[in-house]
């Protein structure tokens, strides 16, 4: 690529997506966290029904540093962060790439309420250091992040834009295509919404809400329509998430996916973790809303394509 051929704004873009990565390393070690770095390539990934990986050799290319960063939870560390790139196979759009940049943070002694405050403080922060006001714009919408954050459950959410339950959604096998075409194109329009307890068959590595067995302590961030992170208040239960474990499989199974083993290590650990919550938020995605950009390509250097 000459300079002559490099799209118009990419350099800026790239510029200050430098100052985004450098604002949220700021944001974590001002609160006392801990910037910690784990393995890219690994033995056995966490098995998550819906996640495909990159295979490396007889390894895999880590699609999340969760199931390490859990371990030094367990190691007695507190409060800890992480920037990585993360690979899932088969993932190409406006908004995905099959390499990206992933922000991990996790709290003992904490649950996911909290993480949502976390989210919120991490936004505005960011948002205040690139002078925006605490206002960005999509799609002809202006989102204040200073208003509060909108919180409404998945069971909220289904009937409020897909006319039904979430528990008759998963029982006639749409719950997957009701969030995709009906309910995430509203969400975080004019404010970011945490979309949150979902239904504890789509929250395999999230602790249940007390007095609600049925659903799970996990919610979604979402800013202008698009997700921008997944968290929850962990489960340190390591028998039931061995038996969440072992669904994840037989689904996989069921699908054709490749099967991989338990990670027996990390399920031997678990228990030595404290009550604990934790998030991925995507920051490729994050830093396309900060500068008002329309795909992910604008905001990396290179795309598969490019290489």
């Amino acid at each position: 690529m000459t300079p002559g051929s490099y799209p118009a704004g990419h350099k800026k873009n790239l510029q200050k997506r430098a100052i985004i990565l450098g604002a949220i390393r700021n944001f974590f070690t001002n609160n006392d966290f801990l910037e910690v770095e784990t393995p890219h390539r690994i033995p056995l990934p966490i098995p998550e029904a819906h996640i495909d990986l990159l295979e490396s050799e007889s390894w895999v290319l880590h699609p999340s540093p969760e199931i390490f960063m859990k371990r030094l939870l367990a190691a007695g560390h507190e409060r800890i962060f992480q920037l990585c790139r993360c690979w899932r196979n088969g993932e190409r759009g406006s908004l995905h790439l099959p390499e990206f940049t992933l922000l991990e943070w996790y709290r003992t002694n904490a649950d996911y309420l909290l993480i949502m405050e976390d989210c919120e403080a991490l936004v505005r922060s960011v948002a205040d250091t690139l002078g925006l006001q605490g206002i960005l714009h999509r799609q002809g919408k202006e989102i204040r992040l200073h208003d509060p954050w909108e919180r409404l459950t998945v069971n909220e959410a289904f009937y409020r834009f897909g006319g039904i339950s979430a528990e008759k959604a998963l029982a006639q096998d749409l719950f997957d295509e009701i969030m995709v075409c009906k309910i995430e194109p509203h969400l975080g329009r004019e404010k970011p919404t945490f979309l949150m307890e979902y239904p504890t068959e789509r929250a395999s590595l999230a602790r249940r809400k007390r007095g609600e067995e049925d659903v799970a302590e996990r919610f979604e961030l979402y800013i202008g329509g698009i997700e921008l992170a997944n968290a929850f208040s962990e489960l340190v239960d390591s028998e039931e998430q061995r038996a969440r474990f072992i669904q994840e499989q037989h689904y996989r199974a069921a699908n054709g996916k490749p099967v991989y083993p338990l990670p027996e290590k990390f399920l031997r650990e678990l228990s030595d973790v404290p009550p604990s919550a934790g998030i991925a938020f995507g920051i490729d995605r994050l830093v396309m809303l900060l500068l008002e950009a329309e795909r992910i390509e604008q905001v990396v250097a290179f795309t598969p394509e490019e290489l």
